[in-house]
């Protein structure tokens, strides 16, 4: 029966082999290297007829699939009846994404993978930093793992292409999720073995980590009066031109307060403030005293969204998320939920809400992912034993009027009861007007607000957001108000004369058209 072997190299010299590895060498008459650029290469067995994978990392597009290729072809070989050693720098289980590819798809066919100790990289990296990263949680991770984007699928129809794409942004460049490396914790990054994979690393730890944040990278460890360390600013990572398959980044970890680009930094932020020693004004909050605050971010996120302002919109969006985790860092401390919760929540409910995305639900369009959409949430209200008195119980009360009568409408139009076409809404907006023309002094409020219910209804007809197309028009006013009163270059607006208010407005449409 064929047999796989997975054998260590060591970190960079012969003289570093095993003797379990130097005896096997002796035994067989084949070897395959994940790469020949490695000192101990040229030291091994005369014997060996010797075969590695190096053309791949230099013709590969995707490079999350080179390790894949790799181990399709080891174990494709020994599935075709060859026993095979197959050798990799370091220790085969650390740090080594091929043997991991390797042993699975090795357990699917049944084949046992006999492993050979190598020393691994870590402590000849570790003596020529001179620390000890263990200290504090040494994460390991290969370059080309950090360096890829995970594999989402790809467009198979224009209809399916990504949200960028759709909208017209430009191609889609899918993000770094889950991240692969906690910034908190320090960091060797092993394989780095040429510019344009430093480069790739570099753009990914930048999405976590400070441009001067410092790297240090350590070559030829182990290698006698060979070994190198040169330490760097992020930034300037790929700026090293002697990159090679013995090349490591060591990077160290942030300060927990810098950490401020992932969600661990805002959280000890929110629990410090929350906490013994933290802000008087912060710890005298409830939930209830909250509100306000929730209501006006919220409504700040709405304004910038109706300037279309990319960076006010990042920062008021920040805003509404430091209200989401005071709530949630006081709720933790009452022992009620905590942050985690809130983002379980939601994540297992668009999870289980989106079936065309994550399961096997086909959808022919958006009208289909509402249709499942409300019948999900009929099903999960009937499980936690929830029952709905009234159609409308859907629609928060504190809901701005205007935004609540365009919903309770749609919900109502749901089960029919709505005009049978445009013209019926048209006539019972001119009915409403009638009215209200009609109408005594003490009827006109209520005559008004039929009005406005009916004007949300026909919103609706015409695919109209009312809320946000009100808050357009009183944005849009401003803009020409303020026109006016610069215009009116000290004037007292109120001394002006109804024909001069007038020039003024259309000098101002036409300042902004």
């Amino acid at each position: 029966m064929a047999k796989l072997t997975i054998l260590g190299l060591g970190p960079g010299s012969a003289e570093q082999l095993t003797a379990e590895a130097v005896a096997h060498l002796a035994q067989i008459e084949e070897l395959t290297l994940r790469t020949s650029i490695h000192p101990t290469v040229e030291h091994l067995p005369s014997h060996l007829h010797v075969r590695s994978f190096d053309a791949l990392y230099e013709t590969a597009d995707d490079f999350a699939s080179i390790y894949r290729q790799i181990a399709a072809d080891v174990v494709g070989r020994v599935v075709e009846g060859e026993s095979l050693t197959y050798a990799v720098p370091g220790h085969p289980l650390v740090a080594e994404a091929t043997t991991r590819h390797i042993r699975e798809l090795a357990r699917q066919q049944g084949i046992e993978v006999r492993i050979i100790a190598g020393l691994s990289f870590i402590e000849p990296v570790c003596e020529a930093l001179g620390v000890d990263p263990f200290e504090h949680g040494l994460q390991l991770i290969d370059a080309l793992e950090l360096a890829s984007p995970p594999s989402f699928p790809s467009a198979t129809t224009p209809e399916s292409r990504a949200w960028s794409e759709l909208q017209g942004h430009g191609p889609y460049e899918p993000p770094l999720v889950p991240f692969a490396v906690r910034a908190t914790q320090p960091t060797l990054i092993a394989q780095i073995y040429n510019r344009r994979i430093a480069s790739q690393v570099k753009l990914a730890l930048l999405s976590r980590y400070p441009a001067e944040h410092p790297v240090t990278i350590v070559q030829s460890a182990g290698i006698h009066n060979q070994t190198t360390v040169r330490s760097v600013a992020l930034h300037e990572l790929d700026h090293e031109l002697a990159f090679d398959h013995l090349s490591v980044a060591y990077v160290p970890p942030l300060p927990v307060h810098e950490d401020v680009r992932s969600i661990d930094g805002i959280e000890w932020v929110i629990a410090r403030l929350l906490g013994p020693e933290g802000c008087p004004w912060d710890r005298e909050q409830t939930h209830h005293s909250l509100r306000e605050y929730l209501l006006e971010e919220t409504h700040e996120v709405l304004e910038a969204l109706d300037a279309n302002d990319p960076e006010a919109l990042s920062e008021e969006l920040g805003d509404l998320l430091l209200q989401i985790m005071l709530h949630s860092e006081m709720a933790r401390q009452a022992g009620d939920f905590d942050f985690g919760d809130v983002t379980a929540q939601i994540a297992t409910k668009l999870i289980r809400r989106h079936p065309h995305v994550f399961g096997d639900i086909a959808v022919e369009g958006s009208s289909d992912v509402l249709r499942n959409w409300e019948a999900i949430k009929t099903q999960e209200r009937a499980e936690k034993g929830k029952t709905r008195k009234s159609l409308l119980d859907g629609v928060p009360v504190s809901l701005p009027a205007l935004a609540a009568a365009q919903k309770i409408g749609e919900k109502a139009a749901k089960v029919g009861f709505d005009w049978p076409d445009l013209t019926g809404v048209w006539a019972k907006v001119h009915e409403e007007i009638a009215e209200i023309q009609s109408a005594q002094p003490e009827q006109r409020s209520e005559e008004f607000g039929d009005l406005l219910f009916v004007i949300a209804r026909l919103a609706s007809w015409l695919d109209v957001d009312v809320e946000t197309s009100l808050r357009e028009a009183n944005a849009k006013f401003r803009r020409r108000f303020g026109v006016c009163e610069r215009l009116a270059e000290g004037r007292d607006l109120k001394q002006m004369t109804p024909q001069e208010l007038d020039q003024l407005w259309e000098q101002a449409k036409r300042s902004l058209a």
